[in-house]
Order: structure tokens, then C-alpha cells, then sequence
């Protein structure tokens, strides 16, 4: 954090170039983080591109008593969130059939494995996109992130008892999500006769 605190004392004073060395030093992690909340590679981009622009012009509100990478997060995951509504109010969730585009195929795997990853990975996307802003952010968080509970307080601004309600809370919307999911998804069932 020491080394971050001083490129960030640079770049305040002027030194575009120690700002770039903190582009440099983030820009993979943000980009692999910012993949998970947004399951697309080139949003993701879109966002982390968005995100050291914002960093860049709110620099001096950065305050030094929490790490550099947990307050370009938060500034991130805010961004997705942002374009993630517009998206949402612009477009009908089922109207959307890029999402097979989304995982890249490794030759290695079965016939079916690719599609079977696919289905299950938009299966889980489709239930996160039903949980609440709130419920989301913390399940993204801890599940995909890896964040401990407190990186989450710090991220989100909340308590840390607020961040075990909602994810206890989520988990359950999520379990409740997918499982409403796999019972409406087209799979063969045995039908049973109405009597006459």
C-alpha cells in the first residue's frame, strides 16, 4: 500500500506516468473481476476502461486509510452496476441471445461439455439478474470475488452485520432463483394425464 500511496502522491502532483504505473499494476485483476459481475469480456473492458477514467478524476477523494485496489473496485463494480440497469430498462432479458458468445470453448472438453458449462453459467446469471441490486453486489462479492466480509463492508459502505444479512438473505433468493429457472427450462418430464 506504501508503494500505491506514493504513485498516488505523484500522479496528484502532476505525474500522469505514476498514474499508468497503478493502470498498469490493476488493470488484470480489475479486468478478471470485472468479467465475473459482468460475464461479458469487452463490458468488462467497457467498465474497467470507465473505471481508471473515474479513478483518474476523483483521485484526490481517495482517502489513504483503505487500499487503493478496494476503492477502484467499489468505483468499478458501481460502473457496472450503473450500465448494468440502463442495459436492463433498454432491453428485455429474454430478448437477449448473445449470451452464447459469452465462454470460450476449450478443445479439450467433451461434445457437450461446452454447452452443458454454458447453459449452466447462463442458468446462474439469469437467477443473479433477478436478485436485487443489493442482494447481487454482496453474492458477487464473496462468491466470485473470493472478498472476505470485511473487504465487502469497506466496498459497499455497510456494516459488516448487514453484509451477513444479505448474504445469508441472497444465497436463498439465489438457490430459490435457480431452482424456479430449472423447472421452467425446456427439459423432457413425464406429463401425467388429466382424468376425463
Amino acid at each position: 500500500m506504501d508503494n500505491d500511496q506514493s504513485l498516488i502522491d505523484h500522479a496528484l502532483a502532476g505525474h500522469r506516468e505514476a498514474f499508468g504505473d497503478l493502470v498498469v499494476r490493476y488493470q488484470d485483476r480489475l479486468f478478471a473481476s470485472m468479467l465475473g459481475v459482468t460475464g461479458s469480456s469487452e463490458e468488462a473492458e467497457d467498465v474497467v476502461q470507465e473505471a481508471f477514467v473515474r479513478a483518474f478524476l476523483k483521485l484526490d477523494t481517495f482517502r489513504s486509510n483503505s487500499q487503493f485496489f478496494t476503492w477502484l473496485y467499489r468505483i468499478a463494480f458501481n460502473v457496472a452496476l450503473s450500465r448494468h440497469r440502463k442495459r436492463r430498462s433498454r432491453v428485455s432479458l429474454d430478448q437477449g441471445d448473445d449470451g452464447m458468445l459469452l465462454e470460450p470453448v476449450d478443445g479439450g472438453d467433451l461434445p457437450d461439455e461446452p454447452l452443458l458449462r454454458r447453459e449452466r453459467i447462463e442458468l446462474v446469471r439469469e437467477a443473479l439478474s433477478q436478485l436485487s441490486e443489493d442482494h447481487r453486489a454482496v453474492l458477487v462479492l464473496r462468491e466470485l470475488e473470493d472478498s472476505s466480509y470485511e473487504q465487502i463492508a469497506e466496498i459497499l459502505e455497510i456494516s459488516i452485520g448487514t453484509v451477513r444479512s444479505r448474504i445469508s438473505r441472497a444465497r436463498a433468493q439465489l438457490k430459490l432463483a435457480l431452482e424456479t429457472l430449472q423447472d421452467d427450462s425446456p427439459t423432457p418430464s413425464v406429463k401425467t394425464r388429466n382424468p376425463d
